[in-house]
């Protein structure tokens, strides 16, 4: 990296020049801190944007107006995911890898902590609610920066009949964030007064979020800025290529990549993100209550993630994917029944949709990265991400509110089950796909 690396490189060199080995429990280690800071991140502002966004950024609008105003900042991440890919990518072909990770980390952090000091609506007007989608935006174009490739080298360090298992590893950062993020804000919202909650206590979450942040920045830096890391990645053809030429080559297998997981990560926002708002907006239920909930089922996903590596190591990645999609596709149907059935029903409805979630979404990683050439694996595999949870997910909360709003829990349902439709029919067309 010559004169471009930076002094946090060069610390986390020295802090590695010696008896360093690689080895894949390491990469694991490092995979898991970094997408646990990701989703811990993403699950902060997704609970803010149901329970503080709409009374302190919308409070003009009635409480499902602000709701869907804010689901719509909420998407704007997902937009600017793909671009801070390609503006990151830049980065690392020019700078390293090292470089790329500390600007994209010191974004996201910088944005997040912005969203913990933003004023009210009440208190700067208009401006509220572009500062806010400005933090949004750089919080997307930092995410799209913080592929570091780890989950890539992971899986082709994997032994063949091991697969599945290193794929799931990755996906473990997600129900550990949202159980983090949960049980931050179910304790303020539970325990302070409203003003209290309102005035200082939503932003406490965010200021944690810009702490493990840092911890996971030297945590992956500590890896990927090593002599033996940078030569294993270099040697197993991890480089960033231009975005144009592996679109050419490669183009096919983003776009069926890209619609592969949209069942898994449709299914995401739908037990995690929407069920919160429409329980905030048409149930008497208390945030607090709900967000404990959503931890219990946070711990059942986390446990069928862990199951999914065990299963398709078994039965085949593929075979599990895809009997997952029809799992949600049935879940559709009775997901509205269960949502709308009272505190017992809402349980049942958590436990089950985090169960096949946690399946699904645990493969959902090695789906994204399948059948891509070693030499666009890299970038390949971070586009199709980016592009999945756009399509999948990025507005999935805003589509399924204004369709229950108006239509019932049903067209919800239907909604989910277009992903699963999508899935199914992109591992029909390529058959390479999850293996």
């Amino acid at each position: 990296m010559g004169s471009s690396t930076t002094a946090t490189e060069r610390d986390a060199r020295l802090v590695n020049a010696r008896d360093h080995r690689v080895n894949p429990g390491e990469i694991a280690i490092g995979v898991i801190i970094g997408r646990t800071s990701e989703f811990f991140d993403f699950f902060v502002y997704a609970i803010a944007s149901v329970i503080v966004f709409p009374k302190l950024v919308f409070p003009y609008l009635d409480p499902l107006t602000g709701t869907l105003w804010s689901f719509a900042i909420f998407a704007l991440a997902f937009v600017a995911r793909p671009v801070g890919s390609v503006l990151f990518m830049a980065i690392d072909r020019a700078h390293g890898r090292g470089a790329k990770l500390t600007l994209s980390l010191f974004l996201l952090g910088t944005s997040t902590v912005a969203i913990a000091f933003l004023p009210s609506y009440e208190q700067i007007g208009a401006a509220a609610i572009w500062l806010l989608a400005a933090a949004r935006i750089g919080q997307g174009l930092a995410l799209g920066g913080a592929w570091d490739g780890l989950a890539s080298l992971l899986a082709l360090n994997a032994p063949e009949n091991r697969r599945g298992w290193y794929a799931m590893i990755p996906q473990l950062g997600a129900p550990i964030g949202l159980i983090v993020a949960s049980a931050l804000f179910a304790y303020f919202a539970g325990n302070l007064s409203a003003e209290d909650f309102f005035s200082w206590g939503w932003r406490y979450p965010f200021f944690v979020a810009f702490a493990i942040n840092v911890v996971a920045l030297f945590a992956r830096l500590r890896i990927v800025v090593t002599p033996e890391y940078t030569h294993l990645f270099e040697s197993r053809e991890l480089q960033p290529v231009p975005v144009t030429e592996m679109l050419r080559n490669e183009g096919m297998r983003v776009v069926l990549g890209a619609f592969a997981p949209l069942a898994s990560f449709a299914l995401f926002h739908m037990v995690t993100v929407f069920p919160l708002s429409w329980i905030f907006l048409y149930t008497q239920d208390t945030p607090a209550d709900f967000l404990m909930i959503e931890v219990v089922g946070a711990f059942f996903g986390l446990g069928a993630i862990i199951a999914s590596g065990w299963i398709a190591d078994r039965i085949g990645r593929r075979t599990l994917v895809g009997s997952c999609a029809a799992a949600i596709a049935v879940f559709s149907g009775v997901a509205p029944l269960l949502l709308n059935g009272g505190p017992l029903g809402e349980l049942v409805f958590m436990i089950i949709g985090f169960v096949i979630l946690g399946l699904s979404f645990g493969q959902s990683s090695g789906v994204v990265a399948s059948g891509f050439t070693q030499r666009y694996r890299y970038t390949g595999a971070a586009i199709t991400s980016d592009l999945a949870w756009l399509f999948g997910a990025g507005f999935a909360p805003l589509v399924a509110l204004v369709l229950s709003a108006n239509y019932g829990l049903f067209s919800a349902g239907a909604y989910l089950l277009s992903g699963a439709v999508c899935t199914l029919l992109a591992l029909w067309l390529n058959k390479t796909l999850a293996k």
